[in-house]
């Protein structure tokens, strides 16, 4: 890592949201955020969506405890309601979810999200016929480094999923293929390369960074079709993937992207 360059990424941001918008995607621009959230450019970290509506989290980074309040007012712009929110001392992070299939939310108890957060997305997702399944996350290289549960899990169509096994809990593995999902493994070396970090647009069609052509080409060999950007400054000088740099509000469930 070096020192931010801010036209660089600002670049490839840019080219960033081409790609999107070449694949079908609709982009919502929002902002600009205030001074000094450097990680808000991350929007899946503070909310997740639901059928009942976005639920606002509090993350478990102090420094980025402010854009809980830039996506509630997105949120209110778009006239998406709010399903809930999580409240101090609970922690959510986004990067700590994970939707199995409609009924059945994954949760990462991580350094990021803890036992009191999880507790409040239960009780907001209840209601919607929501289990919500904790999934403890493995202490890696400890909480000045953020793992979250999709630092080493994305699916890319229906059960089926890149993973990096190695950092998977047993009985995470154990659920996943009870319920029939196959997996797609990314080599070690691809790991800090954000081979894991992979965007579904559609079933089998995905955007990944740059630099994991091992994981790419298992992507490919699975049926995958998919899509590149270069994340020099935006990915790899940030270690946040194509994941981490979306927050996507609502899935056309025909296929679409």
């Amino acid at each position: 890592e070096h020192p931010i360059d801010v036209a660089g990424t600002a670049d490839e941001h840019a080219a960033l949201r081409q790609v999107l918008a070449g694949a079908g995607g609709e982009g919502i621009a929002a902002g600009p955020d205030p001074d000094g959230l450097l990680d808000a450019m991350f929007a899946f970290d503070s909310s997740i969506m639901s059928d009942g509506g976005a639920i606002i989290l509090r993350s478990g980074k102090d420094l980025r405890l402010p854009e809980a309040e830039t996506a509630a007012q997105t949120y209110a712009e778009l006239g998406i309601p709010i399903a809930g929110r999580i409240t101090a001392p609970g922690t959510v992070d986004g990067g700590d979810t994970l939707w199995i299939d409609p009924h059945t939310l994954a949760v990462g108890r991580s350094y990021r999200t803890n036992d009191e957060g999880i507790a409040q997305l239960r009780a907001i997702l209840e209601p919607q016929g929501v289990q919500v399944l904790t999934v403890d996350l493995p202490h890696w290289r400890g909480p000045g480094e953020c793992l979250h549960l999709m630092s080493f899990i994305s699916p890319v169509a229906e059960k089926l999923a890149v993973v990096h096994l190695p950092m998977m809990p047993v009985p995470f593995v154990r659920a996943l293929q009870e319920r029939g999902w196959e997996f797609i493994e990314i080599p070690e070396e691809e790991f800090l390369s954000h081979g894991c970090n992979v965007l579904a647009l559609a079933p089998r069609k995905v955007l990944v960074c740059d630099g994991s052509p091992v994981t790419r080409g298992r992507l490919e060999a699975a049926g995958c079709e998919v899509l590149v950007y270069q994340g020099d400054e935006l990915s790899h000088n940030r270690a946040g993937g194509p994941t981490c740099l979306t927050r996507p509000i609502l899935r056309d469930t025909t296929g679409a992207a």
